[in-house]
């Protein structure tokens, strides 16, 4: 009798395993829009068709449990992996909110995860789509299939594929020397989940707080993404990139500079000493006059490297400012500057930026500026 049943739910699944694949695909895009429109940021959604092979295995294993291929909820998994342990159960309220959820068959494991056993899971719930989303044409032929969502985060994810490769299953599975290596590991994935959680408060805080320490105390804060892009759009370094603008008579791209420029900004400034926001702006009201006048004799000499129609981008006053520094002294380091900054593209070379920054030195009726 238990050999019939098998046949019967395999066969079955052999008929239905094109519809399997169009259900996975439908459910990995609605869960992507779902996820998507409700601004969350995942690593990524994906999906599986059980095989055949891990079908039959599974059936053979538990021998009475399935009598229908209806009975077998994960033959279509998808699996949603989110950064942070904590987004685990915010992505699943957004599905409790748009699915049908088959309570009896969910299961929220990381709740079920005991001291005393290894394994690290997140939450497994076993959906159906929806009236409003039945409506859809294309969504229709899947009114009476339900489907397998896990979430985990991506350590979580990690765990679990390790484990799976590993091959297993369950606790008893696994030898006692190395069960008790699994203990170690749960606990230290837990501990680096919550920290990398606690980073990312971390790093909420500095950026809500960033405008009230710049104001209060900007020799506490230092140069980094963060802090030059807030400089760079609001501010001194603002004003200044528009003065230059004004006397090419362009304007300048207001639009948020990328991290990647941020970045290079970053340490073309530190190359040359500048190090907090206070250091910044000191030097831009001490320098005001000569990085002015350096910035509009050396425009007109590399066109290539700004546009009319464009305009100057954003931060353009701490690119002259670090290429005016970087010729204190003896020995001009200008060269070094355009390697940070990647400024090859627009200007040719290194050798060349170099030359007409010294060109542009004699011009202004001295060699270089005095070293501090």
């Amino acid at each position: 009798m238990g050999s019939q049943m098998e046949s019967s739910i395999l066969a079955a699944y052999r008929e239905r395993l094109g519809q399997y694949e169009a259900l996975k695909a439908e459910a990995i895009a609605v869960l992507s829009m779902l996820l998507a429109g409700a601004g969350l940021n995942i690593h990524h959604v994906t999906g599986r068709v059980k095989k055949y092979s891990s079908l039959a295995e599974k059936i053979h294993r538990k021998p009475g449990r399935y009598t229908s291929v209806e009975d077998v909820t994960d033959i279509v998994a998808v699996r949603v992996i989110t950064y942070f342990q904590s987004d685990v159960n915010v992505v699943a309220r957004e599905l409790e909110r748009a699915f049908v959820i088959d309570w009896d068959k969910s299961v929220n494991k990381s709740q079920l995860h005991d001291p005393d056993r290894f394994g690290y899971m997140g939450v497994h719930y076993v959906v159906r789509f929806p009236p409003e989303l039945l409506a859809r044409p294309e969504l229709a032929p899947f009114a009476n299939i339900g489907f397998e969502v896990q979430i985990r985060s991506i350590l979580q994810h990690a765990w679990a594929e390790i484990e799976h490769d590993l091959g297993y299953k369950s606790t008893e599975a696994v030898p006692r020397d190395i069960r008790r290596r699994f203990y170690r590991l749960a606990g230290l994935f837990e501990m680096a989940d919550e920290e990398f959680m606690a980073i990312r408060a971390l790093k909420e805080s500095y950026a809500r707080t960033l405008p009230t320490r710049l104001a209060a105390n900007p020799d506490d804060v230092f140069l980094d993404a963060q802090s030059v892009r807030h400089l760079v759009m609001e501010g001194v370094v603002a004003d200044f990139d528009e003065r230059i603008a004004y006397d090419l008579g362009v304007k300048v791209d207001r639009r948020v500079p990328d991290d990647e420029r941020l970045l290079r900004l970053t340490a073309a400034l530190g190359r040359v000493g500048v190090k907090t926001a206070g250091q910044l702006l000191r030097e831009l009201e001490r320098r005001e006059r000569e990085v002015l006048r350096f910035a509009a004799a050396l425009m007109p000499l590399v066109p290539e490297a700004w546009s009319p129609a464009v305009g100057l981008r954003p931060g353009v006053s701490l690119v002259h400012l670090a290429l005016w520094k970087s010729c204190q002294g003896e020995d001009c380091q200008a060269e070094e500057i355009v390697d940070l900054l990647d400024l090859r593209t627009e200007l040719g070379s290194a050798e060349r930026l170099s030359s007409l920054v010294e060109q542009v030195f004699a011009t202004l009726g001295h060699d270089r500026p005095a070293a501090d």
